[in-house]
């Protein structure tokens, strides 16, 4: 029963089907719809290129497995803080407590098995000609590219699984995320030559590959190719929104961050910014559809909860009406930091009170003092949340906070439904982030007047003062990912890639050999996110973070499931003393 138990909860047993010598124990199909049946000719392999763009939603959509990847990117970082998971040291191998970075590894995994799949297939079926047969196998490189580049940045070392698996295997064993990163430079390559242009919204281009080649290549530190391929993008059928467009364009309230942000307008044909999107329609069938973006929910405050409290001492709000609407059932799951709500956003003396920044406009954001009590009953109702009324101090740290409605409203199109983020198409990757990604690499290679020149491209188009060549640091242009991504980007596994970046070249103290120890990730959390520093203590957890939860732990029932091969765990959780040198190559 216990190995039972292993095979059952062991990720690499999950991606096979086990088998055995004996014919007649071999077990019978019990529809046509096996891989041998289905993924015959070149319509069946697209059915399961559907599967893969389907699974990229779990990225940014909730779509009823409870992952919703990007919630953990922001909640382990500068910009958000997990209020329900706030000890790091609580997450082990064995238990993610509420959110699923445990999860999480195996999703990934199973994402790759069905790319590997994929590409064996497209070796077995007839196509009419050769590049229709590299366009299949470029859709698979590109998938598998995107997990194995997610999987390295969360989860550091991990094994590299290129071939689809028709048995039992149990002696995997740990690749190197150099070696990792090297395979899928060349996998994107090959996508690259062998993607169209341009494609239908949520299909692949040239253009999502070459961003997500940026990003390898910053990663294997070749800053002129990376400048080379986010130039292809720049270059290309693309372009930045400076001008009102799509739903709301003619409401003077708003403005162009506002209609750049409306799930409407993210795959309309006038948004020439959009080069990978998710796409999420409540008027799709149901089993096409998700359950919503969960927005509202995951990163927006508790506000209508009972200790937000009048002056009498009661409950202050309700959770009906025009606001409950507007502002959603927000759970704090993502509780949003002093540092993106205010302190990022000051430069050259404005703050966020003045700043031209249209990402930070009082249109576009709903600040403290905007939250009013809706409570009919309440005697100060319609006045604005006073937290001195509050049972608890601590309860405005999950109760009220500043959030970017232009960023997180999405309106329930079912009536019925819990506003939390309803259906709604999603950025993967757009232009705004390309400019960025060309200027880091610029800024590695010294050349800061370059660098700015595409920071500003981003910060003048959303009316915030440009900045110079002297102030192009690092840590400027994460700041100007946060302002420009927020929700968007998976910023856990931008930080380290960026960290490794600067421990791959020895800079600033930084070093591969004690990344565990020491890394730019860790210390940047740490002086923006002050969470930590105040020890503060909810749902009997105490903020606590260390440098070795820049990267999170691989679960035990995967390494324990795999008993002839040694999968390594990474350093500062149990197990990682059992580890051996990683594989350093992929044929």
């Amino acid at each position: 029963m216990k190995r039972i138990k292993y095979i059952i909860a062991g990720l690499f047993l999950t991606l096979i089907s086990l088998s055995c010598s004996k014919s007649w124990l071999d077990p019978k199909p019990l529809s046509f719809y096996t891989p041998e049946n289905v993924y015959q000719d070149p319509q069946g392999l697209a059915s399961l290129a559907v599967t893969l763009k389907r699974d990229l939603k779990q990225e940014t959509h909730n779509v009823g497995k409870g992952i919703h990847n990007l919630i953990m990117e922001f909640a382990s970082s500068d910009l958000g803080t997990p209020w329900s998971q706030l000890d790091f040291y609580k997450l082990t191998p064995n238990n993610d407590v509420y959110y699923n970075f445990l999860k999480m590894f195996n999703f990934m995994y199973e994402n790759v098995k069905n790319c590997n799949v994929l590409i064996a297939k497209v070796e077995t079926v007839q196509f009419k000609d050769e590049n229709e047969k590299n366009a299949m196998l470029a859709i698979g490189y590109f998938y598998r590219s995107y997990w194995y580049y997610r999987l390295v940045h969360s989860y550091g070392d991990v094994p590299f699984i290129g071939e689809e698996i028709n048995g039992a295997k149990l002696d995997f064993q740990t690749h190197s995320k150099a070696a990792i990163l090297k395979k899928i430079q060349s996998d994107l390559e090959f996508a690259v030559k062998n993607l169209p242009l341009t494609a239908a919204p949520g299909e692949l281009t040239k253009g999502a590959a070459n961003h997500l080649l940026t990003k390898v290549y910053l990663s294997n530190a070749e800053f002129d190719k990376a400048i080379a391929s986010s130039s292809e993008v720049i270059n290309g059928p693309y372009s930045l929104m400076t001008a009102r467009f799509g739903k709301d364009a003619a409401n003077n309230y708003r403005d162009l961050m506002w209609d750049l942000h409306r799930p409407e307008n993210v795959s309309i044909s006038t948004n020439k910014e959009t080069i990978l999107a998710t796409i999420d329609r409540f008027e799709a069938p149901a089993d096409a559809r998700s359950l919503g973006l969960f927005t509202m929910r995951y990163y927006g405050c508790s506000w209508f909860q009972a200790p937000v409290r009048d002056s009498e001492g009661k409950p202050g709000m309700v959770a009906s009406g025009p606001m409950y609407d507007s502002l959603g059932r927000g759970n704090a799951n993502v509780r949003l930091t002093g540092f993106y709500q205010y302190d990022v956003w000051s430069y050259k003396g404005a703050t966020y009170k003045n700043t031209t920044d249209l990402r930070r406009s009082n249109s576009n954001w709903v600040d403290n003092h905007e939250y009013k009590y809706n409570n009919p009953a309440s005697k100060d109702f319609g006045k604005p949340v006073n937290p001195a009324y509050f049972a608890d101090p601590l309860d405005t740290f999950r109760s009220i906070y500043a959030i970017p409605h232009y960023i997180l409203y999405v309106p329930e199109q079912n009536k019925a439904a819990t506003p939390q983020g309803g259906n709604g198409d999603w950025y993967v990757f757009r232009l705004a982030e390309t400019h960025l990604l060309r200027a880091e690499a610029y800024f590695w290679k010294g050349q800061m007047q370059l660098a700015a020149d595409d920071i500003n491209k981003v910060r003048t188009r959303a009316k915030a003062l440009p900045m110079t060549a002297g102030e192009v640091t690092l840590d400027f242009i994460m700041d100007e990912r946060a302002r420009e991504l927020f929700a968007e980007e998976p910023r856990h596994t931008e930080l380290v890639r960026v960290s490794y970046i600067l421990a791959k070249q020895n800079l600033q103290g930084y070093t591969l050999a004690n990344f565990s120890e020491k890394n730019y990730y860790y210390d940047r959390v740490r002086r923006k996110n002050p969470t930590y520093d105040q020890k503060i203590s909810m749902l009997g957890n105490v903020a606590n973070i260390a440098p070795f939860h820049a990267l999170w732990p691989i679960p035990s029932t995967v390494i324990t499931a795999n008993t002839k091969g040694v999968i390594n765990q990474n350093k500062g959780y149990d197990g990682a003393e059992r580890n051996q040198p990683p594989i350093e190559t992929i044929p």
